[in-house]
């Protein structure tokens, strides 16, 4: 546009490889559909759009990222993407930055009805990245809302990075539990990546429904966008714990995952 100033959209389709079935429960445009003004002062974005808490989950905190077994989402919120949301980010300024997103309920004559609230600030600067992240959900009669805390840190040595954060979760009933997540990410020779993790999620309600999730993967560079990848993730559920291991794309039916594939990066 001009100035520096740049206006962008996003339409992506989720489909099933295997069978063309349509995923997002059948949505033509289930995974992001939005519009996007970039300046020098951040960017405005509108649409059905990743959350903030998806991001800092996705990007910083998981080792394995989304799609393969042991990816976090397996524990962590699985809060992906918000349908009419609004979203400002700055931009980085002396290392630090900040994302800011309103989900309207799309209840008409009541905007706290399903409302989400989402927001990040981050300092990165070298090896290091922090951010702390928080996002509340209202339910669909706004009587209660649920939310989630994050707090992310990640370290650059030399070739390995390490991951830890740790999650604060109340749910809409009150009920509280927390996920502590430890990581790494190395990079060895070639083009060759090893990647693991554990996940631990402890229950404070009366039920103490805990878990713990530990994933190993490796990856092959084949081109800066293409890899072979395998990885493996299992979950100890305790006193009727029902977290299961899946991947980007299926929810998982079982606690133990096993994933080989070639994946394209766009």
């Amino acid at each position: 546009m001009g100035g520096g100033t740049v206006l962008t959209y996003v339409l992506e389709n989720g489909y099933s490889i295997d069978t063309g079935a349509a995923k997002q429960n059948g949505a033509l445009f289930g995974r992001q559909a939005l519009i996007c003004l970039t300046g020098d002062a951040g960017s405005i974005s509108i649409g059905h759009q990743y959350t903030p808490f998806y991001k800092v989950l996705n990007n910083v905190a998981d080792p394995f990222a989304t799609g393969m077994a042991g990816n976090a989402q397996n524990v962590v919120d699985g809060t992906t993407r918000v349908s009419n949301t609004v979203e400002y980010i700055t931009p980085r300024v002396a290392g630090f930055s900040a994302d800011v997103q309103y989900g309207f309920g799309e209840v008409a004559g009541d905007t706290s009805k399903n409302r989400y609230l989402g927001a990040s600030g981050a300092y990165e600067q070298g090896p290091l990245t922090v951010v702390l992240v928080h996002q509340q959900r209202d339910n669909a009669s706004a009587t209660a809302h649920s939310r989630n805390t994050m707090l992310v840190g990640r370290y650059r040595f030399g070739d390995i990075k390490g991951h830890v954060a740790h999650v604060r979760n109340r749910d809409l009933s009150g009920g509280e539990s927390h996920d502590t997540l430890l990581g790494f990410t190395a990079h060895l020779s070639g083009s060759n990546k090893l990647i693991a993790s554990v996940i631990d999620h402890r229950d404070e309600t009366a039920a103490s429904q805990h878990a713990r999730q530990l994933a190993i993967g490796f990856t092959h560079g084949l081109s800066r966008r293409t890899d072979l990848y395998a990885a493996y993730g299992h979950i100890n559920n305790s006193n009727g714990a029902l977290f299961r291991v899946g991947t980007a794309a299926d929810s998982g039916s079982g606690t133990t995952g096993v994933n080989l594939g070639v994946r394209h990066v766009f």
